[in-house]
């Protein structure tokens, strides 16, 4: 069987467990954050435990893109550098920026680190060996300009509304408190609200079947935990601002 073959497998059942997901956290809330309960297995410290959850996603992209045959195009540089921006903050040093002391349990660990493994594989392995050779003027796209103007607006409100949260917390603090500005005079998780938007982004400036099973994960990931923050939020704080959404602004 061709590679290829075996690709376009791994991307359909990619997306059908996806969907399977999508339903199961309506039910199930993934056990960390403020969302920690028994029963999971084991548990690591949080910081350790995001780190090597995400370290998949530096370490196979770049062998990915060192061995595609590539490296010397600069719209593979290009790629290379709009997921780094991402994944390597997001490994490297959001992590050690968390102020959280919850633990997090092995099992949650252990599913992040596979969806991020088979998933930086599709990205990589399309970008840089499957598809056809992306031209160094696809830059100049439609396609190029208004994705990566997606995906910088998605990061900018995902690093702005963790920096919120980070700072509702003096050293020594552990309680959680209302956060106020920026996105959250809207939803309630505007972090996961970035994200997808990043990846939105993604998916159109790659303009693949690949990263449109990304923006579809993404989204069936983090849809029902936001709605599971909003919940806790609106239970556990009585003066909870009342207009806010869960994700989407005045939608959802």
């Amino acid at each position: 069987m061709s590679e290829i073959a075996i690709f376009n497998f791994i991307m359909i059942f990619f997306g059908i467990l996806g969907a399977g997901v999508f339903i199961l956290l309506f039910f199930i809330s993934a056990p960390y954050g403020q969302h920690i309960r028994k029963g999971w297995g084991p548990n690591i410290n949080n910081k350790l435990g995001w780190f090597l959850m995400e370290i998949p996603t530096v370490v196979i992209f770049l062998i990915l893109y060192f061995i595609g045959g590539r490296t010397t195009s600069i719209i593979s540089i290009f790629f290379l550098i709009i997921w780094m921006v991402h994944y390597g903050q997001r490994t490297f040093i959001f992590p050690f920026l968390i102020r959280g002391k919850e633990p997090m349990p092995l099992t949650i660990i252990s599913f992040g680190f596979i969806f991020n493994g088979i998933n930086t594989y599709l990205q990589a392995r399309w970008i840089y060996t499957l598809s056809a050779l992306y031209p160094n003027e696809w830059i100049f796209s439609p396609f190029f300009i208004i994705g990566a103007s997606i995906f910088i607006i998605g990061i900018i409100i995902n690093l702005h509304s963790d920096n919120i949260i980070r700072r509702l917390r003096k050293p020594g603090e552990t309680e959680y408190k209302i956060p106020y500005g920026g996105m959250f005079r809207w939803v309630s998780s505007p972090s996961y609200f970035g994200e997808i938007t990043e990846w939105v982004g993604w998916a159109i400036l790659t303009w693949s079947f690949p990263g449109l099973v990304f923006v579809a994960w993404t989204f069936a990931n983090l849809a029902p935990r936001a709605l599971s923050h909003h919940k806790w939020y609106l239970e556990t704080f009585p003066d909870y601002p009342k207009n806010r959404r869960a994700l989407i602004p005045l939608v959802y």
